[in-house]
């Protein structure tokens, strides 16, 4: 274990030298060059994946004064005022993109999510209705509106929403454990162990279930 972190924060370590030389010579050729877009978008996503958020923000304000609505630009900005938590921002960002592309699904998605931290939870959830209505093979789309459900103490259409993105991923243990996890919150603990052995069925190991297995016996 010792040694598989190790090996884990090295490799961070590399990846960030990486962007980091990656950054130098992007600011070398946006230096020597006529303005390129390409040139500052690529260099916004170094500012990213270095976490230098206001860095990025600044980067993709430049673009935007020279591409008012590119939608990356206020998609990845609004991203970066989220780290800021710069809610507000994050949110204009998301409903211009939203003016040019109203059918982007990753931003409706995050304009729910930055409303919901904005204390919007009604304004969020009909954002989601209408990701679910328009993505209805979405299993994030069920997910992100279950934990808002959650948040607003909505817990049976919560479980609902749970119970159908384990239909559209059945693979992925998040959604088991997310949906026992609430089985638990309402003491429903033979409902909760049926859902864990039904994802064990499906090929979802049961060591990573083993925590909630336990907990429906503490329960």
């Amino acid at each position: 274990m010792v040694l598989f972190v190790a090996m884990t924060w090295q490799q961070t370590i590399q990846a960030q030298e990486n962007w980091r030389d990656t950054l130098t010579v992007l600011n070398k050729q946006i230096a020597q060059s006529q303005w390129s877009t390409d040139l500052h978008l690529r260099k916004a996503n170094a500012n990213l994946q270095l976490k230098q958020w206001q860095y990025a923000v600044e980067e993709y304000a430049l673009v935007l004064q020279h591409e008012s609505r590119n939608p990356a630009a206020l998609f990845y900005r609004a991203y970066a005022y989220t780290h800021l938590r710069r809610f507000d921002l994050a949110r204009n960002d998301l409903n211009d993109l939203l003016i040019v592309l109203p059918h982007h699904f990753e931003a409706r998605i995050s304009l729910a999510v930055v409303l919901q931290q904005l204390g919007r939870k009604q304004e969020a959830l009909d954002h989601l209705n209408q990701v679910v209505q328009q993505c209805p093979d979405s299993a994030v789309a069920y997910a992100t509106r279950a934990n808002l459900e959650r948040d607003m103490k909505q817990d049976e259409a919560a479980l609902y929403d749970w119970q159908k993105a384990e239909e559209l991923s059945p693979k992925d243990p998040t959604y088991v454990v997310s949906h026992v996890d609430l089985l638990l919150v309402l003491e429903r603990r033979k409902e909760a162990r049926r859902v864990l052995d039904a994802a064990v069925k499906r090929g979802i190991p049961r060591g990573m279930l083993l925590e909630w297995y336990n907990k429906c016996r503490r329960s």
